[in-house]
């Protein structure tokens, strides 16, 4: 018999996490624009895997490397076809479910129509609207022997016609519709909208006129947004101009994917495959608009309609703060954890606008990845800098597609005086660090902030993050040699406190899961419990596995990408993996080694993945203050009786959603902390 492969492949496993994704816009449990938000969402990350990983396996094919995944020995093409065969299967539940939305919206009193289900007088009306506001702003093309293909935008939308000519010729006749001068939904009447791009496919013939219209359908293309900036670096070349030229070149890269709204002719089909070298395995019939984003307006008409969202949320004052005190005073006495989204950003953002102007302040530094367009941490930055204090920041212009976001701030910071580094050859950096260096009575001191997320207001209120604010000097003295050896251009190899990647993470994890098996072999009690976004890395997997097979209990709450099956006989079956996706994107990462007083609690900015353990540089920081162990352990293990919004993932790599028993409650921890939030708030109130 064959022995079981206790891995899945990366790509596949995506799939699933997204599939996870649809699951919520499926689920009549959740309200009516919620549910849109997700089938929108799951439209969206698609996306984002055609253009960065199908992208990538492209890129590996092009270049002629036989590298096969080190998980389950697919090739690049194994890889792709799977993957494809996915998408056409949840593409058609994507179908369904769009369509029964549809219908919850028109009893909501909102319809999306076309010409087939309204009155003639609106169709005239249309008719008049098309010629007098969207006509003029067109720009039809013909292909032809005088007219090349036109380059066709990266998920631009686009109306596509086969025309016949009068002695029988075809030709192929395209209209960008995506110019953003008109309304993408054209209002009808209350209630009523048309989607432009269909308003302009309906009337295409206006636009072609001597020819007769043979097919026709919308179409949007997916172009691969895969770069190895590293590789195309010349260091003769100012780097931030360099990275703007990039994102242009993004713009122009090989197509992924094809969409169609509606049939064309097979031979043009063909056709259209050759004209931009995709193959016809890559063309995909959709039954939704192939760009979904405008749901999201619909939100705004219906917030009246308090049933159909779901409870507002809004992230609580900390409890550990105290009020009407300053912030920076308090940091230095005792350790504290902001818990994103249940607690608000305030006290940081409190904490860096009183270091930009306290006199004892010397430096401020910090690591940005991703920033909010209105970002206040980088004003205040800017304010420390003008205040005289030394501001030192390494904006990640590889941050992907926050680039052009990242250039704008960076030149923002230089101008104000900032010392701004790009990042580092070879690596990106991810981890989320901020080091504020004080001199009290003569004597240098730290208030380090460690996150699991990016500098992010926006993305604070959305996704569930740590961040940690610690005077401790071990943690600041570990966060200083990290930034000495960035200012450097290198990367720090080891310190005190702090696991960094890319050479103390991984293997310091492999040396933590080592001391648990030997621990398990002595027949002593020994626990591993790990939150992440992804679990990719074959190193810390096979060394997961081992562990298990030593009989060490592992917990895992893995939210998207999973090669490791769990339950396997004589291998994993020790291993337990949940996925939680629900109302808040769960992004924060939790390490547990050990328990009772062994226990060991890490917060961290790498997930288990290889490119975060050593293609990043990422840092794990030790959570040493009792209170706040106390609380990350009470969240884990309530994560762990999750049975609203969990899925547990089976030996055969199935998601099985889970379900309060009998006589048991229903845990949704997202809800949960967020409650408990509210309770302290308020208790907080009372008190004072």
């Amino acid at each position: 018999m064959r022995e079981k492969n206790c891995f899945v492949n990366r790509e596949l496993s995506w799939l699933k996490f997204n599939e996870r994704v649809l699951e919520e816009a499926e689920s009549e449990k959740v309200p009516l624009c919620e549910r849109l938000s997700f089938v929108s969402i799951f439209q969206s990350n698609l996306d984002e895997f055609f253009m960065v990983r199908i992208g990538s396996l492209k890129d590996q094919i092009g270049l002629g490397k036989k590298v096969r995944d080190n998980k389950t020995g697919m090739t690049p093409e194994d890889q792709i076809d799977a993957a494809l065969e996915q998408v056409r299967i949840l593409n058609c539940r994507k179908d369904n479910v769009y369509r029964e939305l549809l219908n919850q919206l028109e009893r909501a009193g909102i319809r999306i129509v076309d010409f087939r289900t309204i009155t003639r007088e609106e169709g005239n009306r249309l008719e008049k609207y098309f010629d007098q506001e969207l006509l003029p702003l067109l720009s039809p093309i013909i292909v032809g022997k005088r007219q090349s293909f036109p380059f066709l935008k990266n998920r631009d939308i686009y109306a596509a016609a086969v025309l016949e000519t009068k002695n029988g010729k075809k030709k192929m006749g395209i209209i960008p519709c995506g110019t953003g001068v008109f309304p993408r939904l054209i209002k009808i009447s209350d209630g009523e909208y048309m989607l432009s791009e269909e308003l302009i496919l309906h009337f295409i013939p206006k636009a072609f006129k001597g020819y007769r219209i043979q097919s026709k359908s919308l179409l949007r293309i997916t172009r691969s947004a895969d770069i190895d900036a590293d590789a195309l670096y010349d260091e003769e070349m100012d780097y931030r101009e360099f990275m703007e030229g990039l994102m242009k070149k993004r713009r122009r890269l090989e197509p992924v994917r094809i969409e169609l709204s509606r049939e064309l002719d097979r031979d043009m089909v063909e056709h259209l495959c050759e004209l931009i070298d995709i193959d016809k395995k890559a063309v995909f019939s959709c039954g939704t608009p192939l760009d979904l984003s405008f749901v999201f307006q619909f939100q705004d008409i219906l917030r009246q309609h308090s049933e159909f969202f779901y409870e507002k949320r809004v992230p609580q004052k900390s409890t550990r703060f105290r009020d009407g005190e300053a912030f920076l005073p308090q940091i230095l006495e005792k350790d504290h954890l902001l818990s994103y989204p249940f607690d608000c950003m305030t006290p940081f953002l409190r904490m860096l606008r009183e270091a930009a102007s306290d006199p004892k302040v010397v430096s401020i530094k910090m690591t940005l990845y991703r920033m909010a367009k209105q970002s206040e941490i980088v004003s205040t930055l800017i304010e420390a800098a003008e205040n005289g204090k030394e501001v030192l920041v390494l904006v990640e212009l590889k941050a992907r597609f926050d680039e052009e976001n990242n250039i704008v701030w960076s030149r923002r910071l230089e101008e104000a005086g900032c010392n701004v580094i790009y990042g580092l050859p070879g690596y990106k950096v991810h981890s989320k660090l901020c080091l504020i260096s004080r001199i009290e009575d003569g004597q240098p001191q730290y208030i380090t902030q460690i996150g699991t997320g990016n500098y992010n207001e926006k993305t604070s209120r959305l996704y569930t993050d740590f961040s940690l604010m610690t005077a401790n000097s071990q943690i600041g003295h570990s966060a200083a040699l990290v930034f000495q050896a960035l200012a450097k251009g290198e990367t720090v190899r080891s310190s005190e406190a702090l696991m960094v990647a890319p050479h103390s993470l991984q293997n310091r994890i492999l040396e933590k899961i080592d001391q648990e098996i030997e621990h398990a072999k002595k027949g002593e009690k020994s626990y591993i419990g790990v939150k992440v976004n992804s679990l990719t890395d074959k190193e810390i997997m096979d060394r997961l596995i081992q562990a298990s097979q030593a009989g060490v209990t592992i917990d895992m709450v893995v939210r998207g990408i999973c090669c490791l099956l769990p339950g396997i006989p004589g291998k994993t079956e020790n291993i337990r993996i949940i996925s939680i996706v629900g109302c808040f994107l769960e992004h924060s990462r939790i390490y547990i080694f050990g328990c009772d007083e062994r226990e060991e609690i890490y917060i961290s900015s790498a997930d288990f993945m290889t490119r975060n353990m050593l293609r990043r540089v990422e840092a794990a920081a030790p959570i040493w203050d009792p209170d706040i162990r106390q609380q990350i352990r009470f969240m884990f293990d309530t994560m762990l009786r999750d049975n609203c919004q969990a899925r547990q993932l089976q030996p055969d790599g199935q998601y099985v959603r889970l379900k309060p028993e009998e006589n048991e409650n229903p845990v949704n921890s997202q809800e949960l902390f967020f409650k408990k939030a509210y309770e302290q708030a308020r208790n907080v109130s009372a008190e004072e």
